[in-house]
């Protein structure tokens, strides 16, 4: 017998191979296929287009929009409004430790004074000295804290008032005088508690660095107000302004950096400018003794 040709061997083994890969094609389709997924099927979406929602790129959350300051009006800043009740207990824990003779009042300028005018600060000393300024108050928050407690159980023999920028600095619709009328009712209440504590209130410092900046302006015209409050004897205005300004009405920044918060050489200059009239109603006639006062809380 005659071997197959080499042509013939070849051609049978194509033939032998095409009938495996067709069997194995078969198997292949006869086998369930697991159902696709969005990811695997979803097109290339167009942006714009409304199938754009089922994008799975996270977006980050927008933020929420800060509510717009409540609008001001003639009684805001003589309506007692709570604002820091923390460091408010903290001023009624330092009436409960002892003898208060002097007094200060006020915001964040009044706040600073032992920490940024720490060696001027310590002059008060000899007067028991109690510093309760918050950084931020306006007129209706000193009214709040000195309305529930701060005023209790003390007797201050002078009490320094030096509030209101706030009033201006925070909103664009305050009316010099609407702060002013808060600066008053201050006063006004101060004296009602502490029947025996003379005032010693300060026209509000000067602010921005130019003679004309609108809100130094605003500022003269509080003080205009403030001065009328001088009675001579139980409130004495001061207005230390020209202790602050050049001789041109300019305000540096060696002593307000920024404008309106006073440097350690801020502070020695307020604490020139004050100490002779603040020695004057610190000063007890020969002929009267100091009121005795109890920390707050103590009985007997």
């Amino acid at each position: 017998m005659k071997r197959p040709s080499l042509f013939l061997s070849t051609a049978l083994a194509v033939t032998a191979s095409c009938a495996m890969l067709a069997r194995g094609v078969g198997q292949q389709a006869a086998t369930p296929q697991a159902a696709p997924t969005l990811s695997d099927t979803a097109a290339p979406v167009q942006s714009g287009s409304a199938s754009s929602t089922t994008s799975t790129t996270p977006v980050a959350p927008t933020a929420p929009a800060k509510p717009a300051p409540a609008q001001r009006t003639e009684e805001s800043a003589v309506t007692p409004a709570v604002k820091n009740p923390e460091r408010h207990s903290e001023f009624l824990f330092r009436n409960s430790q002892g003898p208060v003779g002097l007094l200060f009042l006020g915001d964040s300028i009044t706040d600073f004074w032992p920490r940024k005018g720490e060696w001027s600060w310590l002059k008060f000393a000899p007067y028991e000295p109690a510093n309760f300024g918050i950084s931020g108050d306006r007129t209706e928050s000193v009214l709040w804290r000195i309305t529930n407690g701060e005023l209790d159980g003390i007797n201050p023999r002078v009490t320094v008032i030096m509030i209101g920028t706030n009033n201006i600095g925070a909103f664009r619709d305050e009316k010099p005088e609407w702060a002013a009328a808060g600066v008053k009712k201050i006063v006004d209440t101060v004296h009602q508690k502490l029947p025996h504590t003379k005032v010693l209130l300060l026209g509000v410092f000067p602010r921005g660095f130019a003679a004309n900046d609108p809100k130094r302006l605003a500022v003269a015209e509080i003080n205009k107000t403030l001065a009328t409050f001088d009675d001579g004897a139980k409130t004495r205005y001061l207005d230390i302004t020209k202790a602050f300004l050049a001789p041109d009405g300019t305000l540096s920044k060696d002593i307000m950096p920024d404008g309106l918060h006073p440097n350690a050489h801020g502070y020695d200059l307020w604490y020139q400018a004050m100490h002779p009239l603040l020695e004057e109603m610190m000063r007890v006639p020969k002929h009267k003794k100091p009121t005795e006062q109890k920390p707050a809380g103590k009985q007997g």
